[in-house]
């Protein structure tokens, strides 16, 4: 084997380890709502995904999803949280607000195809000390 296919062949399997940690091992970093006037708001960057794709959010509590879809794929062009009856059409380079009140669980949504994907995890609020 020549030091061109050694290197081809190294570089091909670094490739397959990356793809594969990338897909199926990274684990998104949830991200903490802010709570303004008593309602828990988290802007959400819609550009071939959601950014953040993990919210934590407080239950009971209400809570404001604000969609900013910098793009015009039509896959990104509406969102779905099944668990509340919500699909909402997110125009493209505008911030679309969602609202609603979990119970405790995990909630995921979805781009009206069903690619794109996120999950909204709601934590019971601590009982008092």
């Amino acid at each position: 084997m020549t030091t061109g296919q050694m290197a081809v062949t190294l570089g091909g399997l670094a490739a397959i380890v990356w793809i594969n940690w990338y897909f199926f091992a990274a684990t998104p970093r949830a991200v903490a709502a802010s709570v303004d006037a008593g309602v828990q708001r988290v802007r959400i960057d819609v550009k071939g995904g959601y950014t953040p794709s993990v919210i934590r959010v407080r239950a009971g509590a209400p809570v404001r999803l604000e969609f900013h879809r910098d793009e015009t794929n039509p896959c990104t062009e509406e969102v779905v949280l099944p668990a509340f009856g919500i699909r909402t059409y997110l125009p493209a380079h505008q911030t679309t607000a969602v609202g609603f009140t979990p119970a405790a669980g995990t909630y995921e949504f979805a781009c009206g195809m069903g690619m794109v994907h996120g999950t909204l995890i709601a934590e019971p609020a601590e009982p008092p000390a």
